[in-house]
């Protein structure tokens, strides 16, 4: 069994979708970054990468190349699975926590957790969505973005 972990944060900004763990959410903002700046999608695959010493998000795909200008975040992951499955390992389990003081996330979770299962080729109960505010503390906690932490277990095919 290998073990990774991930974090990722995107600033919010007008004119933009707010697309988390590939679910559209309604919101006035999305988040700003050179793909959909899914923060939970994104915050997953460097856990998966990292638990098998593949570096990182942007060493796969690099904001610095127009091929990713806004993809689909769920693609990414997508292309993630292919290569750990290369290396012979399947998703074990994930746990993962998004911080926001808005939107509310709980109402999103099971949508979330079903679209991530779905492109992970796992069950949905190996997808664990949690959601938590950072109390008014931060940039977070002044609502200027949205944070995500992940652990992923990987365990041999």
């Amino acid at each position: 069994m290998r073990i990774g972990i991930g974090y990722d944060t995107h600033p919010f900004a007008d004119n933009r979708p707010l697309i988390i763990g590939g679910v559209s959410i309604p919101h006035e903002k999305g988040l700003l970054g050179h793909s959909d700046a899914d923060v939970l999608t994104h915050t997953i695959i460097d856990a998966m990468l990292g638990a098998l010493a593949l570096g990182d998000i942007g060493t796969h795909f690099p904001d610095t190349d127009p091929t990713y200008k806004d993809a689909d975040s769920l693609k990414l992951l997508s292309a993630c699975l292919t290569l750990i499955q290369k290396e012979g390992y399947v998703i074990g389990n994930i746990d993962s926590v998004l911080i926001c003081e808005e939107p509310k996330m709980k109402p999103h979770i099971p949508a979330i957790q079903e679209k991530l299962a779905t492109v992970l080729n796992c069950e949905k109960n190996q997808v664990s969505i949690k959601a938590t505010t950072n109390e008014k503390m931060g940039p977070t906690g002044r609502g200027e973005g949205i944070a995500a932490h992940a652990v992923v277990l990987l365990k041999e095919q």
